[in-house]
């Protein structure tokens, strides 16, 4: 990722979560920070939106696993043939290229 040459998409699935979290109290959002979107663009990041066909792959996913952001993030990286960047193994599961 610190690679300049290497494209970092943000999921608006990420901008959904981390909104979530900050109003159930769950995660501090600095407010220095902006909004996730202002924060996405100043790293030079690239947001990207959910698509039709995306919300409908997650849905029909064939995994145990329950949690929608997640399910989505499985679904972009499978249509798009996106690397996730992320800790959590189960996605390894979902046949998807997974970095950390």
């Amino acid at each position: 990722m610190a690679d300049d040459d290497t494209e970092v998409l943000v999921s608006a699935a990420s901008a959904w979560e981390i909104a979530t979290k900050v109003r159930l109290g769950k995660l501090e959002w600095p407010p220095a920070a902006g909004s996730v979107n202002d924060y996405v663009l100043g790293q030079g990041f690239r947001c990207l939106s959910i698509s039709v066909e995306e919300a409908e792959l997650a849905g029909r996913l064939a995994l145990e696993h329950r949690d929608p952001f997640d399910r989505m993030l499985i679904a972009q990286a499978q249509f798009g043939g996106f690397w996730l960047v992320s800790n959590e193994k189960l996605f390894d599961a979902a046949g998807v290229r997974r970095y950390w």
